[in-house]
């Protein structure tokens, strides 16, 4: 990183040197794509600054944006920086009990409401009085819109100045193990770790090829925030794609010819689903190990997905198959996993053209520092290490080592190249009955490599055994009704489960699958934002039908 310089003055960089080449393509529908170059960019964030300041709110007052990935929501974030403030996203899919308690706890005094599909919930959270203004794209609101304050008001001049330690976002975590928690992020930090990014992009791609992105995953996580939006910012070279809708993804996909692809494990699953619905996994096999022809066919199922241009692959988020990235190895796709955390800006370990293995994260990032606890926990220093929780400095006292390494609450063994290998979380450990420990996620990874399933938890606490429950394949969800379908899943599975077992220690080994009925979703609760499962709330919703799971003699029960 130069000295002293922060992420706003790369930015006022990009907008004179860079003035006329496109940042932003935002789909409006119908076909029609709206570009913003810098200068473009830059003028609608001055305008909107000019706005809020006019407000008279406090420096480093907390603004809220509440919308899906579009150009505007980068635009939203540099307005809302220049003016002095603090940003809190919050994820559009959440329900109105969650934007109430991130508004409240936040003390957001303006929000920003974007494009959203699930508004008019939301709309009944948002506290009478609060100021709000409607982005475009946004449902129909009552708010004043962007365009018309926009229009009437003119740019804020010169380059606001602001400190390293000002917080310039406030990130709530999506809640997977309780309420939402408030990390604070420097303007030091988020820029530190954003040069970082650029750094371990810049290696696969090149110094002066544009990169090309497709920001889609949620833009009030932080994987898509630090890696899409703020590496943006920081590097200037890269346009930013944006995508319309789930159903035009791939269309999205197949403009923006993304040479940077960056996904969770969940879609790179679904991916290769999709695939198999149009290609027999065992047919595909077999074509990929011909040689030639098996090079052609990897690149054809890759332009298929618009990722035939991709140079730099990779999965964060969660952990991901091992066999997954070999598969996607096998076509052709450098398919790297990544490790991060939102308290240290998702910049921590990375898998290498030369230090990658399957099952490990990678090695520490430049300036990340590491060590192993005596109990086996990640214990982490990165440049990009949060200021701490907002208003919960009593959490600050519990994750911290006296020397400022952060706990992560993962755990995990290195190799003797720094690979790490993570083991599982130390709060998912669970007991069984014989008061053996069980860590779920290497189970479920060997599960979740499985064509027909798309998603699995193993649980089991104060059980004889583990079990472990799976949802179906989207594509043999529809068609379980017929007997045949549900006879070769019942095999397939009975011998998935057998593999499994295999491999695992006598107390680690299930005792069943059960196959869930209706699948895990963010709209009934069972899913994050980010697509990780929550765990207490889905073992609550099964405890009534447990006993009776473990006295019948399947091994394949259906809920």
């Amino acid at each position: 990183m130069e000295a002293n310089k922060l992420m706003l003055d790369y930015v006022y960089t990009h907008e004179i040197a860079r003035a006329n080449q496109i940042f932003l393509s935002q789909p409006l529908g119908g076909g029609v794509v709206r570009d913003y170059s810098w200068a473009q960019t830059m003028d609608q964030a001055r305008r909107m600054a000019t706005h809020i300041k006019s407000l008279g709110l406090a420096p480093g007052s907390r603004i809220a944006i509440l919308s899906k990935n579009c150009a505007h929501f980068f635009i939203a974030e540099l307005a809302i920086w220049l003016a002095g403030g603090t940003t809190v996203a919050i994820f559009p899919t959440e329900t109105a009990e969650t934007v109430r308690f991130v508004l409240q706890h936040s003390g957001a005094s303006l929000l920003f409401v974007g494009k959203l599909d699930l508004w008019e919930q939301q709309a009944l959270a948002v506290p009478p009085g609060l100021r709000c203004i409607a982005m475009p794209l946004a449902p129909a609101t009552p708010f004043e819109s962007w365009e018309t304050i926009t229009t009437r008001t003119p740019p804020l001049t010169g380059k606001v100045m602001r400190a390293p330690t000002d917080i310039a976002i406030l990130m709530y975590t999506s809640g997977s193990t309780g309420q939402p928690k408030g990390v604070m992020h420097s303007f030091a930090g988020a820029t530190a770790a954003s040069v970082g990014m650029r750094s371990f992009i810049r290696q696969d791609v090149g110094a002066e090829t544009e990169v090309r992105v497709l920001s889609y995953l949620p833009l009030a996580h932080i994987f898509e925030r630090s890696w899409i939006e703020c590496t943006a910012l920081v590097d200037g070279n890269t346009h930013v794609f944006f995508a319309e809708t789930m159903d035009t993804f791939l269309q999205d996909l197949n403009r923006a010819r993304p040479n940077v692809f960056m996904s969770v494990p969940r879609l790179w699953l679904k991916f290769q689903q999709g695939v198999f619905r149009k290609v027999p996994a065992k047919k595909l096999d077999f074509l990929l190990r011909i040689p030639l022809l098996g090079r052609l066919v990897g690149r054809k199922v890759l332009k298929g997905l618009g990722l035939d241009q991709v140079v730099l692959a990779a999965s964060g988020s969660a952990p991901i198959p091992p066999e997954l990235i070999a598969w996607y190895r096998r076509l052709g796709l450098n398919l790297m996993e990544g490790y991060a955390m939102t308290e240290d800006f998702a910049y921590s370990h990375a898998s290498t053209a030369h230090f990658a293995a399957p099952g490990c994260v990678g090695i520490p990032m430049h300036g990340v520092e590491v060590r192993l606890s005596e109990e086996g926990e990640v214990l982490l220093k990165s440049p990009g290490q949060m200021v701490g929780y907002y208003k919960q400095p009593e959490l600050d006292a519990e994750v911290f080592t006296p020397d400022g390494f952060f706990r992560t609450g993962d755990k995990g063994e290195r190799s003797p190249e720094g690979l790490l290998r993570l083991t599982g979380r130390v709060k998912e450990l669970f007991k069984t009955s014989k008061g053996k420990y069980i860590a779920p996620a290497p189970i479920e990874n060997l599960l979740n490599a499985h064509p027909m399933v798309e998603l699995s938890m193993v649980s089991g606490v104060g059980q004889p055994s583990a079990y472990a429950m799976v949802v179906l394949a989207e594509d043999l969800r529809p068609r379980l009704s017929d007997p045949a379908v549900r006879d070769e899943v019942q095999q397939a599975l009975t011998q998935l489960l057998q593999k499994v077992n295999s491999v695992l220690s006598d107390y680690q080994q299930l005792r069943m699958l059960v196959v869930v009925q209706d699948p895990w979703s963010i709209e009934n609760g069972y899913l994050t934002p980010t697509l990780k499962i929550r765990r207490n709330r889905i073992e609550t919703a099964v405890h009534p039908r447990m006993e009776h799971w473990y006295a019948s003699e399947n091994v394949i029960c259906w809920a």
